[in-house]
């Protein structure tokens, strides 16, 4: 299979005060058309910079970023977002809050399309009959899942989500994997998810790449072989729980110490 993302040797530093703060090191990572990868590991070792890397919102300092067969030097359209804060406008409705990136990607668009396009996903998510609500009028899952709705409306190639559940309930939480689930078998697209839930990686993931302590390089990669239409029961079953005990190793080894991982 076609590897639709690959980095290469790449490493990234920020300046501070104190002088450069690196925060990746010569990391590796091959992601392969239509995959679903999981990036964990400790707090602050690069991992949200990695989403940017990917989508060209910023250049590394040495190493490559390809996304279909095109190095990355700006940011592509082909890409779609989602992120822990939903960020939708207060002043437009739902629908129009998703629609959004097909009035700036896909001008040609017709409003009708537009509309068709995006009731096909909020239906999906189970948001038909509120497309005409404001953001402040849905719960915090509701205003999620018309995130999601939003960042792969134009059908991008790739999406990138940056811990898009961590602020929510674990029932709400398992709900959104699910919803992500059907999202991705019904749309076509190869997902980047940033996640410090290690069930969440093992629930959406097909691989889990595990990146060390700052300055990060590739430290470990789980396989997950588990059912493509998997339920959330599944994350109780021996195969499961075990891929969760390595990951939790793995975790800790990059902490360099002894810690609990949620």
């Amino acid at each position: 299979m076609q590897d639709l993302i690959e980095i290469k040797g790449v490493s990234h530093a920020y300046q501070t005060r104190q002088g450069p703060l690196p925060v990746l090191d010569g990391l590796d990572i091959s992601i392969p058309k239509g995959e679903f990868c999981a990036v964990v590991g400790p707090s602050g070792c690069g991992k949200s910079t990695l989403t940017r890397l990917i989508s060209g919102l910023m250049k590394p300092a040495s190493g490559e970023v390809w996304l279909e067969g095109q190095k990355v030097t700006s940011p592509r359209k082909t890409v779609g977002m989602a992120f822990q804060n939903p960020v939708l406008l207060e002043w437009r409705t739902i629908i129009d809050n998703v629609t959004l990136p097909l009035e700036i990607v896909a001008p040609k668009t017709t409003r009708a399309q537009a509309h068709d396009r995006a009731m096909h996903l909020l239906d999906m998510v189970g948001l038909n009959g509120f497309e005409n609500k404001r953001p402040s009028e849905l719960s915090g899952g509701m205003r999620q899942r018309a995130s999601l709705c939003r960042a792969i409306v134009h059908k991008p190639s790739v999406l990138i989500m940056d811990e898009p559940f961590g602020a929510l309930d674990n029932f709400t939480r398992e709900d959104l994997w699910q919803t992500m689930r059907d999202l991705r078998a019904a749309e076509s697209f190869t997902c980047v998810l940033i996640t410090h839930d290690l069930r969440e990686s093992v629930f959406l993931g097909d691989q889990v790449v595990v990146l060390s302590g700052r300055p990060a390089h590739t430290q470990f990669v789980l396989n997950v072989d588990l059912p493509a239409d998997r339920s959330i029961d599944i994350l109780y079953e021996p195969k499961a729980v075990e891929m969760l005990h390595v990951l939790r190793d793995q975790i800790r080894i990059a902490q360099g110490r002894d810690g609990e991982v949620h």
